[in-house]
């Protein structure tokens, strides 16, 4: 071939694949998640879907693809063709996964286009009244006194909410006792009934039994305060500052993804975002909206997985 006819079709190439990233999208995508349907991320996924049709033009299907903590979900979209089609609902999951997980046959910081930071789920840290502390410098303070004594539960090893009584042991420079759960059903019947001592759990299951005083809030545990719970403070707020760690999702596409498609998913996104009934919706599903530009979405992944990394290593918990 010609050094003119290769110009002329590097060129071709060049026109179709614009044409492509400025008609997109020409057809139907989707949105897959990575754990079953009306797991918490399904919210999110459904209510982009919805408006994607509306602002995009073209109908965005939700799959559900569950196992392995959404490995295999996440696996499924890093390995898809990079045309923006096939989006992934990531979430602190892949952040964590990323960290303690030593097979994994992709990199998620690596493998992904961020696309926009979407919702989190504000967890709150309580305790049975019975513990005799009213917030997290008194906690503190006990947990000093009484190392390996005060005992926490979470929804399970490696989860979110396992990790922030790591982060505070970390933090702090204490040792809460961790007691995991499968799920929060039971975690919570526990620490209402006093068996154990605290819990971290999202503030939606939290805050009727706080109101009812048959628990007793300690404070946020993202940096900014919960819609549903404006009066509790944060954990930074509350004297370690910096403290962040919650169960967020985001809309990512497989990297390698043109920029242009990208930029205009994010733009999709973020305006949904701001839409009085999506947020509406979001809160009553006890997540708060967030949004984000792509860069700022993959500083936040970065900082993820590097504290993750730090906490992990504490907990013992590290690849």
């Amino acid at each position: 071939m010609t050094k003119g006819l290769l110009l002329v079709v590097a060129f071709a190439f060049s026109a179709s694949l614009a044409h492509a990233q400025s008609d997109y999208p020409s057809r139907p995508g989707r949105i897959v998640i990575g754990f079953g349907a009306g797991a918490a991320a399904d919210t999110p996924a459904r209510l982009l879907a919805q408006k994607f049709g509306q602002s995009l033009g073209q109908q965005f299907v939700i799959e559900n693809r569950p196992g392995a903590g959404s490995n295999l979900a996440a696996e499924h979209v890093a390995r898809a063709p990079k045309d923006g089609y096939t989006l992934f609902m990531g979430t602190a999951a892949n952040t964590i996964n990323a960290t303690i997980s030593p097979n994994l046959t992709f990199d998620f910081a690596k493998d992904f286009a961020p696309i926009a930071l979407v919702a989190s789920v504000p967890n709150v840290l309580v305790a049975h009244p019975s513990l005799g502390v009213d917030n997290l410098k008194d906690l503190i303070a006990l947990a000093k006194q009484k190392p390996e004594q005060i005992n926490y539960g979470s929804s399970g090893v490696a989860t979110t909410t396992h990790l922030a009584g790591e982060l505070i042991n970390v933090m702090a420079g204490v040792k809460l006792v961790h007691v995991p759960y499968q799920g929060s059903a039971q975690a919570m019947n526990d620490v209402l009934a006093g068996r154990i001592d605290l819990l971290f759990t999202p503030a939606s299951a939290a805050m009727q039994h706080v109101e009812k005083g048959s628990l007793k809030a300690i404070a946020v545990t993202q940096l900014n305060r919960a819609g549903i719970a404006p009066n509790i403070p944060t954990m930074s707020e509350a004297g370690l500052a910096g403290y962040d760690i919650g169960l967020w999702f985001g809309l990512l596409a497989p990297a390698g993804t043109p920029r242009e498609i990208v930029d205009k998913l994010a733009r999709a996104a973020n305006e949904a975002l701001k839409q009085d009934d999506v947020r509406s919706t979001l809160k009553t599903a006890g997540l708060d909206p967030l949004g984000s530009s792509p860069d700022e979405f993959a500083r936040y992944i970065a900082s993820e997985i590097a504290k993750g990394a730090r906490v992990a290593e504490a907990a013992g918990l590290k690849k």
